[in-house]
């Protein structure tokens, strides 16, 4: 794929497990942008502001920098990693501990730009 109709934004500190950003990630895969702003505006999940976050930066990047028309980007990729693991105890019984771990994640978005010739071509 030419690299010029793509752009990527990225988070590497998302404080939320990977398996739940996971989720909203996989739902808005080969969409178009405007349907997937639209999905994330009105979850209800928490995490759904830092991806439309992402989602807007990597808009902004193939606008701004790769000048690729906004009405024709669907998002190509959307995965999830491991960060960071902040370590916490909690005190229990008989003067015992038992260590939190408290997830962060990253986040990566691929845009790209898909015209009506792609398509005439692929099929």
């Amino acid at each position: 794929m030419n690299q010029d109709l793509k752009a990527i934004a990225k988070d590497n500190t998302i404080r939320v497990s990977p398996l739940k950003l996971a989720n909203i990630a996989r739902s808005i895969v080969n969409k178009k942008v405007s349907n997937a702003v639209n999905q994330l505006k009105f979850s209800n999940k928490r995490v759904s502001n830092n991806v439309l976050k992402v989602l807007n930066a990597a808009i902004a990047n193939a606008e701004n920098n790769k000048q690729l028309d906004i009405d024709n980007l669907y998002i190509k990729e959307a995965f999830v990693g491991k960060s960071l693991s902040m370590k916490r105890f909690r005190p229990r019984a008989k003067g015992r501990a038992a260590s939190i771990l408290k997830p962060f994640s990253k986040l990566t978005i691929i845009v790209e730009e898909r015209t009506k010739l792609k398509k005439e071509k692929d099929n």
